[in-house]
């Protein structure tokens, strides 16, 4: 047989319901027996007749009827609790609903890619929480958002009905509904515009952490001066935080920690100038610069993370701040430096900053190591140029002088002897002379320095061929076309092949004229150097050292190679020469 399904609950009873079913039979026996008895004392069949009329006419169903009255009553009351209970249970649905669309809007905002996506995350959001036809959001700048409900109409008509609400810190949200909005509505609009404030706050906040960063970023690849690196590193880091005092110590040779730069309210230092950051009542000229770090240097360093320290320890790193944040600065070869931001607030640092700070300074780690390693290649450079010039000295002009001199000295045997011979050996040790010195000339223009960061690379290259032609008596032109678009080390390389090249033609080409072209497409930059002197074959001077720099021709191409350009050299026997170089646009 099939199981029988479960018998339904029965409602419960109410208290009056309750206390008449179980009061009123047994009361009504009562009563009932009292009036036969008293009716049947009478003894009269006409009182009888009228007692038992009076008693079960009026008394009978007037009480009944009071009794089922207020069973009634309670019933009632306790229809309109119930009631009372649907629509507390209603409005409690609807504000847990708007409360959950607030919660879904909030987490929507922080996930947002720019302040774009968080006025059009914003205004959906407005719309799916409050049920409007059609939300609009502006912040100032001329930014906006909008967006749409479940409604035919694309934009707002005269028939809905408006509701403008502030956002904190600047603009509007403005609402449209097809009824006239209530008090609950316009209280959560209000609620909506603070958490839309918040997150344009929070968006304006990563916008200029990326352009901090960015300008970071920037620093390290375009600076290699290490002064001019720590002071733009640490400056925009300060000024991302509101800091007065900053400084850099880095960790030399010995792995000592010391002053590289510093700058605060009385000024700047920097490397070994004399002063410095310090504390304890110390004179600024009491302390040299690069002297070994404080002591909370050295507690930053043995860290993992940022510290932060107040009080008289923060005295200590910068007399006038009240707290000071250490960064360390790590790669995988260990300890770069560190770097310390000081203020004269208490409780400067946030702990939301902090982190961006901490990013910062592993982007300057790198910046650090680049332009420690630019000075290292420039010591190089340097040390090579002096071999280069000493075995060029020793080669060519220290040969040919020492063999002037002994051309004298046979002259001076001649001289009585043979007269006609001596002056012409005269002539001819003269003609070496002047050669030499102008082979010294071209080594001493060779060797001039070029600022490029100054001037630029085509007015450098400008200059520098004008120069070249006046020097050497070789008419030079300049053609530049386009625009050329390169990083500082590119054009660095570029500047140094037109060196090279045009050293070369002073040198061997023997030339009337040279022609420098230098065209700026739009991927790359086209170098030229063609000259109508001798030539050369090609295959036989190839990786020979040719050329102020010490540079032969397969190094120079290696050099730009390495940068991602290409160079070529096109050159025949009584036919001039031509070098090309390129490199990719910046």
């Amino acid at each position: 047989m099939p199981a029988r399904p479960p018998a339904a609950p029965r409602a419960p009873l109410s208290d009056r319901v309750r206390l008449v079913r179980n009061l009123l039979p047994p009361l009504i026996v009562l009563v009932v027996g009292a009036v036969e008895l008293t009716i049947s004392l009478l003894g009269n069949g006409q009182r009888e007749l009228w007692g038992h009329l009076l008693f079960y006419g009026l008394v009978g169903p007037a009480v009944t009827f009071f009794s089922v009255e207020w069973i009634a009553e309670g019933t009632r009351a306790r229809e309109r609790a119930e009631l009372e209970l649907r629509d507390l249970y209603g409005q409690l649905s609807a504000s847990h609903g708007r409360l959950q669309g607030v919660q879904e809007l909030m987490r929507d905002l922080g996930g947002a890619a720019d302040l774009g996506a968080v006025l059009e995350v914003a205004a959906r959001g407005a719309v799916r929480v409050t049920g409007a036809t059609h939300a609009t959001l502006t912040v100032p700048g001329g930014l906006s958002g909008t967006a749409r409900g479940e409604t035919l109409l694309s934009a707002p008509s005269a028939a809905l009905h408006p509701l403008k609400v502030s956002v904190p810190g600047g603009g509007a949200l403005l609402l449209h509904f097809e009824t006239p909005p209530g008090a609950d509505t316009a209280e959560l609009a209000q609620a909506l515009a603070a958490e839309v404030a918040t997150g344009v706050e929070a968006a304006r906040q990563r916008t200029l952490d990326l352009m901090t960063l960015y300008s970071v970023d920037q620093s390290i690849r375009a600076e290699r001066n290490m002064r001019r690196l720590l002071s733009r590193v640490t400056g925009t880091m300060a000024g991302r935080v509101g800091a007065e005092a900053r400084a850099a110590y880095l960790s030399d040779e010995d792995g000592v920690l010391r002053l590289e730069y510093a700058q605060d309210r009385r000024g700047e230092v920097s490397g070994s100038a004399p002063g410095g950051v310090v504390g304890d009542g110390a004179s600024r000229n009491d302390v040299p610069g690069g002297g070994v770090a404080p002591a909370f240097a050295a507690r930053v360093a043995q860290s993992s993370g940022p510290l932060i320290v107040t009080g008289a320890e923060a005295c200590q790193v910068f007399p006038e701040a009240r707290s000071v944040l250490g960064l360390p600065m790590r790669d995988e070869e260990g300890l770069v430096g560190i770097l310390m931001l000081g203020d004269p607030r208490g409780g400067a640092f946030e702990a939301a900053r902090v982190s961006l700070l901490a990013l910062m300074a592993g982007q300057a780690t790198l910046a650090v190591r680049n332009a420690r390693a630019y000075l290292y290649s420039e010591e190089l450079a340097i040390s090579d140029e002096r071999a280069r010039i000493a075995r060029e000295i020793h080669d060519g002009v220290a040969q040919s002088l020492a063999f002037a001199a002994l051309k004298l000295d046979v002259v001076a045997r001649k001289m009585h002897s043979d007269p006609e011979l001596a002056e012409a050996d005269v002539r001819s040790a003269t003609a070496l002379l002047r050669e030499q010195i102008k082979e010294v000339r071209r080594s001493i223009f060779a060797l001039r320095p070029i600022d490029l960061e100054r001037y630029g690379l085509l007015e450098t290259v400008r200059r520098y061929v004008l120069d070249f032609g006046e020097q050497n008596n070789i008419r030079s032109s300049l053609d530049v076309t386009g625009e050329v678009q390169l990083s500082p080390g590119d054009e660095a390389v570029v500047f140094r092949i037109l060196q090279e090249s045009l050293n070369n033609v002073a040198k061997h080409a023997r030339a009337g004229e040279v022609r420098v072209t230098l065209d700026g497409g739009a991927r790359r930059v086209l170098l030229s150097v063609k000259d109508d002197g001798a030539g050369f074959d090609l295959e036989a001077v190839t990786g020979r050292v040719s050329s102020a720099g010490g540079l032969g021709l397969t190094q120079m191409g290696e050099r730009l190679e390495a940068r991602g350009g290409q160079y070529r050299i096109l050159s025949t026997p009584g036919r001039g020469t031509t070098i090309e170089a390129e490199m990719p646009q910046a």
